[in-house]
């Protein structure tokens, strides 16, 4: 069985092809520019590259260039479209309808549509993939996956605001979050790598990059997660604020008198970069930080302290933690910010091996020393794997 996974962006879509007999990858790919001058093709076989550069115009474009490439003698990896069984979609927001990925049908749309309020960036975006696959290939089953779904386990005490109940009930304010595929695919990794049921562990599943999350992961469900309504909250970022007194929010609308202008502050010129001023990739401030850069030295700093609140705040609220686990492009990759974070957490059973930390990337490893209470992991994040495993069993109808 081969399924493709799609992830749309506003003028982007990121693409695998994979063998679900074996969940090899056979092809992936990035489409950039849609809509824009410049637009191009990157496609990959076998390690192998191929960049196609010509107009794009829209979505449809773009899937129709990449159906070309799967299909193409020498780079591709098709034979013939009917080998598809499905389309997996990656939707950013399913608010409080969808706990799992569902079949596209016409209400299902609908239903993606009424969230774009919730998700105006990444919504419509989905949705042109969406479209766009189900007018070039109208007979394959498409499937949605949510990323808000894995976090409606949430109790109503997690993910409900301190502000008048109505707006929950009239608005839908509420904390939903994001990443969640991420999320469950790396506790449920961790689980099988401990050698235990997930449903008997508590994990703190930390994906960090340029966005970031923490998630409490309780019996294999998510309880608790920072992110909110929104991508700004929880730990510091690579252009997001993090947690900050909503006065400041109030302060800097009443002082500038544009929602809009603050709102490009705190989602794009904040973080690391806002506090910084030298970048907002990690790799750039801790360079800057090596060479002399207080600034740079206290964005770090900020950073790694506020995931390693947030990290003891679940153990609370779980009533304690039987692992830690690191994810996505800084916690797989940041043996220094791994370092950082669980340094101070002894006193919750947290034990680094510093000889197993030093210079892991990218791959599968306890980190933690043999006596330590809590287990510390890295585990890379498959988001992609994720939806096309739920693609494969809504296809066979499971």
């Amino acid at each position: 069985m081969k399924i493709l996974v799609l992830n749309c962006g506003s003028s982007s879509l990121k693409y695998q092809l994979f063998e679900m007999d074996t969940e090899a990858v056979l092809a992936k790919g990035l489409v950039e520019r849609i809509g824009l001058a410049g637009a191009c093709v990157k496609h990959t076989k076998d390690n192998k590259s191929t960049v196609r550069e010509e107009e794009i115009a829209d979505h449809t474009k773009a899937i129709k260039i990449v159906l070309e490439l799967l299909l193409d003698r020498e780079v591709g990896a098709l034979k013939s479209l009917d080998e598809l069984s499905a389309v997996g979609h990656r939707i950013v927001h399913g608010g409080e309808n969808y706990s799992k990925s569902v079949k596209v049908t016409d209400a299902v749309i609908k239903e993606i549509e009424s969230c774009v309020p919730l998700a105006p960036l990444h919504n419509p975006a989905n949705l042109m993939g969406i479209h766009a696959m189900t007018n070039t290939l109208p007979g394959v089953t498409n499937v949605a996956a949510f990323d808000t779904a894995f976090h409606q386990t949430m109790p109503p005490k997690a993910y409900i605001y301190g502000i008048p109940y109505e707006y929950y009930e009239n608005d839908k304010v509420r904390r939903y979050s994001f990443h969640g595929m991420s999320h469950a695919f790396v506790s449920a990794r961790a689980a099988e790598i401990l050698g235990k049921p997930a449903s008997s562990l508590k994990i703190i599943t930390c994906h960090l990059g340029n966005g970031s999350s923490i998630t409490a992961v309780d019996g294999g469900k998510s309880v608790d997660s920072s992110l909110g309504m929104g991508t700004t909250p929880g730990i510091l970022m690579g252009t997001r604020c993090g947690d900050i007194d909503a006065s400041v929010v109030l302060h800097l609308v009443t002082k500038h008198g544009d929602a809009a202008k603050v709102s490009d502050i705190l989602h794009k010129k904040s973080g690391l970069i806002g506090v910084s001023g030298v970048s907002s990739d990690l790799r750039d401030v801790e360079e800057a930080a090596k060479k002399g850069n207080e600034r740079a030295k206290l964005a770090s700093d900020m950073l790694c302290t506020s995931v390693k609140k947030h990290i003891a705040s679940y153990a609370a609220v779980m009533g304690g933690a039987d692992a830690i686990v690191f994810t996505a492009g800084i916690g797989e990759n940041s043996d220094s910010v791994r370092a950082a974070v669980t340094k101070g957490l002894e006193f919750m059973g947290v034990k680094l091996d510093e000889g197993k930390n030093a210079g892991l990337r990218g791959k599968e490893a306890v980190i933690s020393a043999d006596d330590s209470k809590v287990k510390v992991m890295v585990v890379p994040t498959n988001e992609e794997l994720m939806i096309a495993r739920d693609a494969k069993r809504i296809a066979e109808g499971k």
